[in-house]
């Protein structure tokens, strides 16, 4: 708890300005460099690159990382919860969102809205993020100027709180992803297939364990189906938990726990 406090305290100085050179943060940085520079696949750097932004971004919620094929087609290829792609895929549908804008070849840099509720660029991507809670976005280019095999594409960071996402969070967001473009241009390049395949499999995963998740608690607390998700997603976002890890937990143990 005395970590977690400490590491808070040293997220809001480093936002606010202050010196936090020998502060959580500052070594959340250090650590991130090394285990980027240690990664030997692309995956393995994007993994790092979502964990630290959502570490250390102020605002943060919830993370997710847009790549763009030598087709013109975007996919998702990691986040740190199972939203990030439905919210991605509204964008990919439409063709426009901050996520796609950050992506293509020319964006500016980022793109960020920090009211989504009064967001009128992309009114579908904007409505379902707010339907799901999210009413602040940030994308930051990543790997820009990228040339197959190699593939641009954007960081992107969702907020349940408007504002939250402002140009220190932008700042910290385009250090992030300068270190990650740095990395992925560093290892081994591999095709879009071995991404894909890897995220399709984990997905598939992830919604056969989140579909035994919702019978259990259909069949304990009389839901349905539509209630069920509701209420795993909810605990997920308030205890900060994937919502894949919560369901598998939910479906490997819940003979232990009392669900009235």
């Amino acid at each position: 708890m005395a970590d977690e406090r400490l590491w808070q305290r040293d997220k809001a100085e480093f936002g606010a300005g202050g010196d936090a050179s020998a502060g959580p943060l500052s070594e959340q940085f250090v650590e991130l460099t090394r285990l980027l520079l240690a990664a030997s696949t692309p995956a393995q750097v994007l993994e790092q690159i979502i964990d630290a932004a959502y570490r250390v971004v102020p605002g943060a919620d919830l993370v997710s990382i847009t790549l763009r094929a030598p087709d013109g087609t975007f996919h998702t290829p990691v986040t740190t919860g199972e939203v990030a792609l439905e919210l991605d895929e509204v964008q990919y549908r439409a063709g426009t969102g901050p996520c796609v804008d950050a992506a293509d070849s020319g964006s500016p840099g980022y793109i960020r809205s920090e009211d989504l509720t009064a967001e009128k660029r992309w009114p579908d991507f904007s409505e379902a993020a707010v339907r799901h809670g999210y009413t602040a976005i940030l994308s930051t280019v990543l790997v820009p100027d990228a040339t197959p095999p190699r593939l641009p594409g954007a960081l992107n960071i969702y907020s349940h709180r408007p504002g939250a996402l402002d140009s220190l969070a932008q700042d910290t967001a385009l250090l992030l992803a300068t270190h990650g473009s740095l990395a992925l241009a560093s290892t081994t390049a591999v095709g879009r297939a071995e991404l894909e395949a890897s995220h399709l499999r984990l997905a598939v995963e992830s919604r056969d364990v989140i579909g035994q998740a919702k019978g259990i608690l259909m069949q304990r607390r009389g839901l349905t189906a539509d209630e069920a998700f509701d209420l795993l997603r909810r605990t997920s976002q308030d205890l900060n938990v994937k919502l894949a890890e919560l369901a598998r937990t939910l479906a490997a143990r819940h003979t232990e726990l009392d669900t009235p």
